[in-house]
């Protein structure tokens, strides 16, 4: 199987608070749109994939998220992250923190409680270099 692109789906249950997370709170950057409500979709660029919301119409049930699930969103620097999204009023669940493995990681949750991890992978850190 050949991958062209990739893209993470997710069906929040508010449309509209999670764009105010993800765009105004975190400054994804819209790749494309479509539809009207109750059937919209807005695509973000997401490093080297997307990430894409589509609305859940009112009279649907919300779908079940997957135990287990979590963002990994890779930044050059975690402290300048965290001072972003402070700022930014998005509430940190767990400040950066060198880990154990070498990242420095630290933890938010979007308006559904998807838990994003946010991380640095410092100069020093095996993943940086190709043996």
């Amino acid at each position: 199987m050949q991958v062209l692109a990739a893209r993470v789906l997710l069906r929040p249950t508010d449309l509209d608070a999670a764009v105010d997370f993800y765009e105004g709170r975190l400054g994804l950057v819209r790749f494309r749109e479509w539809g009207e409500a109750p059937h919209r979709g807005i695509v973000y660029f997401l490093g080297g994939g997307y990430l894409e919301l589509t609305e859940t119409p009112a009279s649907a049930p919300a779908p079940p998220r997957p135990a287990g699930v979590r963002l990994w969103l890779q930044v050059p620097d975690a402290e300048s992250a965290h001072a972003e999204l402070a700022a930014a009023g998005v509430p940190i669940a767990e400040a950066p923190e060198r880990k154990p493995w070498g990242l420095v990681e630290m933890l938010v949750h979007d308006p559904d409680g998807l838990p994003l991890v946010i991380v640095e992978t410092p100069l020093d850190h095996p993943l940086r270099r190709r043996d």
